[in-house]
């Protein structure tokens, strides 16, 4: 048994049941548990000394696409919206490689680990034709490496252009090997226990890459094997055209005639659903995930985020794909969440402790878990310190359950724990060497766009 004692904190978030901040706390670890969070000091094999920290649940990112990692920051992007943005990215995605996605998704997910995340999802719904490529399996093998928590979505595409969908005609595949390959990574990857560090949802792209019957037989299956469904829905009024014109039905009314609604099911973006739309999503518990900076930079639009909360709809953040954030920092998406709804709705905006809830107990509600999200006896001891005794925390270390959203943070995390053990320190990540994995990431970046273009 490992025992790790974090002691002397300045301040404990504990995001728990009473909204609990705990002054002058210890915590103490047993493995991966949290035993006891109070002022005693318990024998432990590891003491961290938190003096002068504020300490956090991990934080949970509930919409990804690592593979972007690999495409952020292209100029000749910026100024789109999504469609053509999409249309344009397509043409470099199609040469990714097992290398890419296990690069990219060390980078993406190494960047989430060090600003205090600790369970990621990602979405990866690009599969090139290729033979023998194990995308899935390349993204669990980085994240054991980096020591977070990982749940993989089996997304994917079937609906090209000839068919009438956005994507081209050699990234989609057909319905039989998306089902088949979708069952065999849910019996191989998925694991439902409690602190679980691996699980596997389906994800069928969106109403505008996929075919009916790929989203109708995708929800008997995940039904059959007790996992998960997500996908895109409601980001942009394209998408909400789009289906109008194809299925004669709004977004959401369409996905619900696939079955594609209830507890085991969240939507990415959840921007154009009307009030009539929310109250659905409540009565039946469907979740979001909310991705505020990627919906400002495409310029989608904006989530009735202080409804949805309203409603009591599982809400999750996000920072979603880096091509459309440019970043992998939840911290920041804590941020720019708290300031996009005070510009929107004013006093009815949700307070920088609202932004933290819904990236912590928010996300793992809507991820479908109970055992992260909050720090608490019984909980899996994911967590991370930030050091406030610095410039940073001058005059601003007076409200730590709202500091990461009225405030900010901008540098890495002093620690950052998950499954009870240190992943990063000080913005180092213990499980990779960063100056080894740059410069092939960097190699492998330059090789996609040569071929590309």
């Amino acid at each position: 048994m490992n025992r790790l004692l974090i002691k002397n904190a300045k301040a404990v978030v504990t995001v728990d049941d009473q909204d609990r901040v705990l002054n002058d706390a210890n915590i103490y670890i047993e493995d991966n548990e949290i035993i006891a969070i109070d002022d005693m000091e318990q024998e432990a094999d590891q003491v961290i000394d938190a003096s002068g920290c504020f300490v956090y649940p991990g934080l949970i990112n509930t919409h990804h696409h690592l593979y972007q990692t690999f495409t952020r920051n292209l100029p000749q992007v910026q100024n789109m919206e999504l469609f053509p943005w999409l249309t344009a990215l397509y043409e470099i995605w199609r040469y990714l490689d097992d290398e890419a996605v296990y690069l990219s998704s060390l980078t993406g997910m190494g960047e989430l680990v060090r600003f205090g995340c600790t369970t990621v999802l990602d979405h990866h719904y690009v599969f090139p034709r290729f033979e023998g490529e194990d995308f899935i399996g390349t993204q669990f093998q980085a994240a054991k490496a980096l020591g977070v928590r990982f749940h993989a979505t089996r997304g994917s595409m079937s609906r090209g252009k000839k068919d009438g969908g956005l994507p081209p005609d050699d990234l989609v595949q057909d319905v039989d090997v998306i089902l088949r390959d979708s069952y065999d990574l849910v019996r191989k990857y998925h694991d439902n226990s409690r602190f679980s560090k691996r699980q596997v949802a389906l994800a069928p792209c969106s109403p505008f890459s996929v075919t009916t019957d790929l989203l109708k037989e995708t929800a008997v299956l995940a039904r059959k094997l007790g996992t998960r469904l997500h996908t895109h829905l409601c980001e942009t009024k394209d998408e909400e055209q789009f289906c109008l014109d194809l299925f004669g039905m709004r977004p959401l009314d369409y996905m619900e005639s696939c079955e594609w609604v209830g507890e085991d099911v969240w939507y990415a973006h959840g921007i154009h659903f009307n009030t009539e739309e929310l109250d659905r999503l409540a009565k039946t518990k469907t979740g979001i995930a909310h991705c505020p900076v990627s919906n400002m930079k495409l310029s989608s639009g904006v989530c009735r985020v202080p409804e949805i909360l309203e409603k009591k709809i599982p809400l999750g953040l996000a920072v979603d794909g880096s091509a459309s954030n440019d970043g992998s920092n939840l911290l920041a998406e804590i941020r720019a969440a708290y300031l996009l709804h005070r510009l929107n709705w004013s006093d009815k905006a949700p307070s920088g402790y609202d932004c933290l809830k819904i990236a912590t107990r928010g996300s793992a509600s809507v991820l479908g878990r109970d055992d992260i999200g909050s720090l608490a006896p019984g909980m899996a001891a994911d967590l991370f310190l930030l050091d406030v005794d610095s410039f940073e925390g001058v005059g601003s270390d007076l409200d730590p359950a709202n500091f990461l959203g009225t405030v900010g943070y901008s540098r890495p995390a002093k620690y950052v724990i998950a499954d009870g053990k240190v992943i990063a320190e000080n913005g180092v990540l213990a499980g990779v060497d960063e100056g080894e994995i740059v410069p092939r990431a960097k190699n492998k970046v330059a090789s996609i766009l040569e071929r590309a273009n």
